[in-house]
């Protein structure tokens, strides 16, 4: 078992840890610039109310780019107006990190290679020690130093092990300095590197582990290889918290590692949404109900399983084991409740009858 590590500050953060027996974390990535956040309240406001969704969806830690004093300044605006745990990216310059840390930021990400000098990690380490902050270590395959470049290019290493010797080299720099609230983090956009580096590691270190396949790509790609990664990993229990990276958006990464997680039994409860492809029947626009319906349903708290079938010739008997399933014709639509027809209505009321079901129960 992994040692346990806590995010949040000093204000109102939300204080959860990672590692030892807490639950598999969920995270994700804010896609866009927080530059202008101190001047635009109403992109502040738009921001705050995505969170809070994306906080209803399941998703427990977001982290954000800091590129600029002014990336810092909106993260700290951001992060003293909700409880979600926030990150703080850091590259390069490690006054940013200084910088957020004056403000409620649950945990800084550094990659001590590309920080500076040992000096500037200190710096850092120091800062998130009073403040009660944690570290996470990010390594990823463009940032290994230059010698194990040259014996994975001699074949003398593989790449997933120079990964591996990488983290523990950086993680050696916050052991010397007797800071343990760090997490490690090593990051591959090839699936089997990911699955190694990472089992490496957890063979002889007991520190947390981020799982992540990165640059994973586009919606379906990205999310083949994420799964494909951390079911391996996760079902050995290697791994303490995960992002799926997607060139899509954040709701995307959140509901598809939600789905990972409750596959490799790591998540409970909630609704479970099953849903046919549809075919040439043409019944019921299962593709629609499901995209309006999607994060509304993840986000309740309900223990139940919810079916939207295509035809009523197969829904109610493909669908006989969900708490509630819909399927219906084009005029028609059809409520059942464990395989038994319960209503029979108008193809325009569909949303309504639907939810005053779901409420019900």
């Amino acid at each position: 078992m992994t040692k346990k590590v806590f995010l949040g500050g000093k204000g109102i953060t939300k204080r959860i840890s990672i590692g030892g027996d807490s639950p598999v974390s969920l995270q994700t990535m804010w896609k866009d610039s927080i530059v202008d956040i101190p001047s635009n309240p109403e992109k502040l406001d738009k921001i705050l109310k995505q969170i809070n969704d994306l906080q209803l969806l399941g998703c427990d830690i977001i982290r954000f780019a800091v590129p600029d004093m002014e990336s810092a300044a909106g993260l700290n605006l951001i992060a003293s107006k909700t409880n979600m745990p926030l990150v703080a990216d850091i590259h390069f310059d490690y006054k940013l990190a200084l910088e957020c840390l004056k403000g409620n930021v649950a945990a800084i990400r550094i990659n001590p290679g590309n920080i500076g000098s040992i000096e500037n990690t200190r710096a850092v380490i120091e800062g998130c020690r009073e403040n009660g902050v944690a570290i996470r270590i990010g390594i990823n395959s463009g940032s290994l130093p230059q010698d194990l470049q040259q014996q994975i290019a001699e074949g003398k290493i593989s790449r997933a092990q120079g990964l591996c010797e990488t983290a523990v080299r950086e993680a050696e720099i916050f052991d010397k300095f007797n800071f343990d609230q760090y997490v490690v983090s090593m990051k591959s956009s090839d699936v089997q590197e990911t699955i190694d580096c990472n089992r490496f590691y957890a063979q002889k270190y007991n520190n947390p582990l981020h799982l992540g396949v990165t640059e994973a790509g586009p919606l379906i790609g990205g999310i083949v290889k994420s799964s494909i990664a951390f079911y391996t990993l996760l079902n050995e229990s290697i791994g303490d918290t995960i992002r799926v990276s997607l060139s899509a958006p954040e709701e995307n990464e959140v509901v598809a590692g939600l789905n990972i997680l409750k596959e490799c039994g790591k998540r409970a409860g909630g609704i479970k949404l099953v849903s046919c492809p549809r075919c040439g029947r043409i019944g019921f626009d299962v593709h629609s109900f499901v995209d309006r319906w999607q994060n509304k349903l993840l986000s309740m708290n309900k223990d139940i399983t919810v079916a939207v079938m295509g035809c009523v010739v197969n829904g109610p008997g493909e669908g006989r084991h969900a708490d509630l399933g819909i399927a219906g014709t084009k005029d028609k639509v059809i409520i059942f409740k464990k395989g038994k027809i319960v209503q029979t209505v108008d193809a325009k009321d569909a949303d309504k009858v639907f939810e005053e079901e779901l409420n019900s129960l």
